[in-house]
């Protein structure tokens, strides 16, 4: 099934050379940033159509859901497009881990600058 992207939106994004637009996922609750991941068209479509977190596979070249095979899965609750067109921030309420490593989030492997206590 194809879902296109909303002609009103696909307008106001600002692609890569090779068509896709970064997308930062954050806990829509917690404002944790889980994971940065990539969006065709096709994947932000599908992920506003089916409110499951969709990304393109730069490595695989094919759209993957997240949690398809792993069951971590997000359910997408808001999707926003920054000032510039060029990033959207996906809010989720994740389930499970959402890094490939299994880890929380893709950022809790290495701190290279300590905050605050």
């Amino acid at each position: 099934m194809s879902f296109p992207l909303d002609p009103a939106i696909a307008s106001r994004l600002k692609r890569t050379s090779d068509g896709l637009v970064c997308a930062v996922v954050q806990q829509y609750d917690t404002h944790e940033v889980l994971m940065v991941a990539w969006m065709s068209d096709e994947a932000l479509a599908r992920t506003l159509a089916t409110r499951e977190g969709t990304y393109w596979s730069r490595s695989r070249n094919e759209l993957w859901i997240k949690g398809a095979t792993s069951g971590h899965v997000q359910k997408v609750v808001e999707v926003r497009l920054d000032c510039d067109g060029d990033t959207v921030l996906v809010l989720v309420d994740q389930s499970g881990a959402a890094c490939h490593t299994g880890d929380r989030t893709c950022f809790d492997a290495d701190v290279l600058l300590p905050g605050e206590a």
